[in-house]
Order: structure tokens, then C-alpha cells, then sequence
């Protein structure tokens, strides 16, 4: 089976010209855990062209109960190598640059100029770092999508995307708005529960399999469908 076989009931639902723009896109993906894993998959199926991946982190024992990449056989791995290996046996024809870092403001020289990128999703859990990353993609003029808090969830229901100024409930979500807001950065998408966290008791939020991985794909849907409206609005204008 070639590439044509692969993504023939995608292109039934969205045609040859948008699986084109999906080809054609860039999209940098940082942090490569239980939400950004899922992303990564979701934009690997749907053909995206060229993927850059960043994380620091291997794969632990502790992360096979919500995250794609864990397995008993990836423990210890890099979790980008894991990601850029399932990408390329999904999709051999994407490119995928890997960064084995963590996201802080003063370590982003490495991974160059955003303007590169067609899109930019930030799925780390620092706040200094989600802010780093929503500046520079907001300076390099390119659309990010920011995920909030997934931790002590449980309601797959209680999830939605929305303009970050109109998140509410998660906790995560009132520290980002704030900063955001005094920074005069305007139309950044987020991902967020309006569930109540869970209290476990521990500072290590509690996490359950489903919850991680839906907020994920949330994510690759939002991002497939808005790359395909901005690059097929502006090939119709």
C-alpha cells in the first residue's frame, strides 16, 4: 500500500487540495508526553509533510498509563526518537527534526527562527516556558495553540478549545491568562477542562488514560482543520 492507499478516506472527507496543504505544512510540536505524543500521531495520520519535535524527557515506567509513545519497550528511550520512529512507520515521507531539550526562554536559540513553521503547538507543562513559546510563535507571525492543565481530570466531556481570555475553571488557564494578558498577546487558542481538578492529596497530578490522549487529538483536529482554512481561504482569494 503507498501513501494513496494510506490517506484515500481522508482525502473522501476533506479532497485533494487540502490533503496538499497538509503535505505542505510545518508544524512544531513541544513536548512529547501524554497530550503532545497524541498530537504528534493524530498530525502523522492525517499526512501532515514535516514535524518538528522538542523534549527532553525519556520514556518511564510511570508514563505507560496515558502516553502513546510508552511501552515496556521504550523505557529509557527519548521520547522524541520514539515519536520520530512511530511518525516515519506512519508516514514515511514526513520529515521530522527532533531538539532533545527542555523549553525555557533562555534555550530556544537552538531551535531557530518560528517563522519557519506553519503552525505551533505548545504541550509542556512549565509556564515560563508555554509563555516563551507563545511569544516567539506570536513575534514570527505564526497561529499556536496552547494545552492547559490535564492532570486529576476525568471527564471527557468537560474539555473544549477556545480563545485563552475565555478559559475558565483550570487552574493552569487563570496563570496563563493573567501573564498573557499583561504581556498584550492577543488570540492564542487553548485546550482546557472546565472540570474541577480531582484532589489526590499529591503534588504529582493524577492522570488517567483516556484524558491525555483525547485532549491530544483535540489538539491535531484543531490544528488539520485551521491549516486547512487559512491555506484554502487564501488560495480562493
Amino acid at each position: 500500500m503507498g501513501k494513496k492507499e494510506r490517506l484515500n478516506r481522508t482525502e473522501m472527507l476533506i479532497g485533494t487540495e487540502a490533503l496538499d496543504v497538509l503535505g505542505n505544512s510545518h508544524v512544531a510540536v513541544f513536548g512529547i508526553g501524554g497530550v503532545g505524543g497524541s498530537v504528534v500521531e493524530a498530525l502523522a495520520r492525517a499526512g501532515i509533510g514535516k514535524l518538528t519535535l522538542v523534549d527532553k524527557d525519556i520514556v518511564d515506567e510511570s508514563n505507560i498509563n496515558r502516553q502513546v509513545i510508552a511501552t515496556y519497550d521504550t523505557i529509557g528511550m527519548d521520547k522524541i526518537e520514539v515519536a520520530k520512529k512511530n511518525v516515519l512507520s506512519i508516514c514515511p515521507e514526513c520529515t521530522v527534526d527532533v531538539y532533545k531539550q527542555f523549553v525555557l526562554p533562555e534555550q530556544f536559540g537552538d531551535i531557530g527562527d518560528f517563522s519557519r513553521f506553519d503552525y505551533v503547538i505548545d504541550a509542556i507543562d512549565n509556564v515560563s516556558g508555554k509563555i516563551a513559546i507563545i511569544v516567539a510563535a506570536k513575534d514570527a507571525g505564526v497561529p499556536v495553540i496552547s494545552a492547559m492543565g490535564a492532570g486529576n481530570k476525568m471527564d471527557p466531556e468537560k474539555f473544549s478549545i477556545d480563545d485563552i481570555s475565555k478559559t475558565k475553571v483550570c487552574p493552569l488557564a487563570k496563570i496563563m491568562r493573567k501573564k498573557i494578558r499583561d504581556l498584550g498577546i492577543k488570540d492564542v487558542a487553548a485546550l482546557y477542562s472546565t472540570e474541577e481538578p480531582i484532589k489526590t492529596g499529591s503534588k504529582t497530578p493524577g492522570s488517567m488514560s483516556y484524558i491525555p490522549p483525547l485532549a491530544g487529538l483535540m489538539i491535531g483536529g484543531y490544528v488539520i482543520q485551521d491549516l486547512i482554512k487559512r491555506n484554502m481561504t487564501r488560495t480562493i482569494e
